[in-house]
């Protein structure tokens, strides 16, 4: 099965109260089908990054146990999309944690892409990110 997944991390204030958010889809043809799971973590006080790196752990996490082979994972992290794809090195000891667990997981799938997209166009999981945030903060 071939899915398509919008991850966003956020932080307000970096560090802050942080969440990450996964939107799943089905993928036909190239083109975007139904929402197959939307999937969200408040995090505590974090950074805008490693929001971003966890939002793309839940994200391939959750496609596993839908029984994903497949994955197209687009986000609007420029920085993490370029550290995935080799491109920049990952210097932070915090963000390695995490990229080294991201590269563990896509292990589990035949392909997997990192595309950098608009942040107008990931409005999905930004929505995710932002209602976890509000959730949390309420109950406090």
């Amino acid at each position: 099965m071939k899915v398509r997944i919008y991850t966003d991390g956020g932080s307000r204030g970096n560090p802050g109260p942080s969440a990450s958010g996964a939107v799943i889809k089905s993928l036909r043809g190239g083109l975007d089908g139904e929402i197959l799971a939307n999937v969200s973590r408040y995090l505590g006080t974090t950074t805008n990054n490693q929001a971003e790196y966890t939002a793309i752990i839940i994200g391939l996490e959750h496609a596993k146990t839908i029984g994903a082979t497949e994955v197209d994972m687009l986000m609007d992290s420029e920085l993490a999309v370029r550290q995935l794809n080799g491109v920049y090195k990952v210097k932070n000891p915090e963000i390695a944690k995490r990229f080294v667990e991201v590269h563990n997981l896509v292990q589990d799938f035949k392909h997997v892409t990192f595309r950098h997209i608009p942040r107008e166009k990931n409005k999905e999981a930004d929505t995710l990110v932002n209602q976890c945030i509000d959730e949390h903060l309420a109950r406090q």
